[in-house]
């Protein structure tokens, strides 16, 4: 299990993960788990600019489909070949090998306005009552 202590969050269920000059994105195992079965995900293409809280790619299940948003601004530099070529590993490790894509931030300073870990349990929680 991946350790999610360092992550933030959004409010529309994606997690970030600074490594040094880069940011790593994917979606939390709340947000797989109230999707189902994942059946596609159309990742950002490499160059592509982001802002903060714009669309970077879709997510389809069983049930619907769903955008992916970008955390915060910044260049996109990966993408994760890996989960379109084996979408059950967003499901089955989304911190770890289901990440989505990488960002060269634009506005590091921007993750200061995403949630910690705590808060994110507390609107977790909520959602689920």
């Amino acid at each position: 299990m991946t350790d999610t202590k360092n992550l933030k969050y959004t409010k529309t269920h994606e997690w970030i993960k600074q490594d040094g000059t880069t940011c790593t994105v994917g979606i939390t195992d709340f947000a797989q788990k109230e999707m189902g079965d994942i059946v596609y995900v159309e990742l950002p293409k490499i160059g592509k600019e982001l802002t903060q809280g714009a669309v970077a790619g879709t997510i389809e299940s069983v049930k619907a489909a769903f955008e992916i948003y970008a955390p915060i601004s910044g260049k996109v530099i990966a993408a994760n070949d890996k989960v379109t070529k084996d979408i059950a590993i967003i499901s089955t490790d989304p911190y770890g090998e289901g990440w989505l894509y990488k960002l060269d931030p634009k506005k590091p300073e921007e993750l200061n306005s995403l949630m910690d870990e705590a808060a994110y349990a507390k609107i977790t929680a909520e959602a689920k009552h």
